[in-house]
């Protein structure tokens, strides 16, 4: 007979960092209120769109965050959690009823420092159908070396080793990185969903992919700084490709493959090409 999970929702801290959110904010924080975490915590940086006034109304905790950057927002929010886990979600996510649970039981059951969910696109445009595609193809079930957003960690860890205050978007794989070097910490991908609003847009798509790019010019650059070899070198530089391309068509069904294969060469284009822009923008200010 199976032992009943030693964690609930409701031991669940779940941090929620914002800025001007207001066309998802009421929907995502709701929606963790009725999957029963035990505490709502929003690092809110400055939002003039009502955002604020959301957070203040559904959330426990409101911090404000000055806009240094993803990873110390997500710092201000888990140094003042309490539970003993910290569910990292984004504003923009909606927690489907019964998904938490999963997250929690495959955290427990494979010992895991970390797991996290997968996320699919609310809509029907060209767009979401290829950011889903290119999901599916990326983020598969299992054991993993880096895990991203929305994420559950066991909190004392995170607590005691928390995000690089510096990483503007390359948070999640510098910790998951750290963690694996100085204690052998384990991740996974879960078969949970989360629901992701307001990306259907090739706009959200660029904006994307200028994340991406900033995060991959930020890596590099200071791999090179700490001494990687022509190896290393190679395969950050072949990443975007690989993550971006290459794998998710390999595990696509041929026919879903093919129709997102235009999506996905665009998709790792426009990576590499934040990426080139953020260099030369380093080196001309240099």
């Amino acid at each position: 007979m199976t032992s009943p999970p030693r964690w609930s929702p409701a031991d669940v801290s779940a941090v929620v960092c914002t800025m001007n959110s207001i066309a998802s904010i009421e929907a995502s924080l709701q929606s963790l209120r009725e999957a029963g975490v035990g505490e709502i915590l929003v690092v809110d940086a400055a939002s003039a769109d009502g955002t604020r006034a959301v957070a203040d109304r559904l959330a426990q905790v409101v911090l404000e965050d000055q806009g240094i950057g993803l990873g110390n927002a997500r710092n201000l929010g888990i140094s003042a959690s309490s539970k003993p886990l910290i569910l990292n979600v984004g504003s923009d996510n909606v927690l489907p009823p019964g998904q938490l649970e999963v997250m929690i039981e495959e955290l427990e059951e494979g010992n895991y420092s970390g797991v996290s969910a997968q996320t699919r696109i609310e809509g029907d445009s060209y767009p979401s159908r290829g950011l889903n595609a290119w999901r599916r193809g990326r983020f598969r079930p299992g054991p993993v070396s880096v895990i991203g957003t929305p994420t559950l960690f066991r909190g004392d860890l995170l607590r005691e080793h928390p995000y690089d205050p510096q990483r503007v978007f390359s948070d999640d794989s510098e910790l998951c990185e750290r963690w694996t070097a100085q204690f052998g910490a384990t991740f996974a991908i879960s078969r949970a969903e989360v629901l992701e609003r307001g990306k259907t847009s090739w706009r959200e798509v660029r904006i994307r992919a200028r994340m991406y790019g900033i995060s991959d010019e930020d890596v590099y650059s200071r791999g090179i700084s700490a001494g990687w070899n022509l190896k290393r070198r190679a395969a950050s530089l072949a990443h975007p490709l690989k993550a971006d391309l290459i794998t998710p068509i390999t595990h696509l069904p041929i026919r879903q493959a093919v129709e997102a294969a235009p999506f996905l060469a665009t998709f790792a284009g426009l990576r590499y090409a934040n990426w080139a822009q953020v260099s030369w923008s380093k080196r001309s200010n240099n």
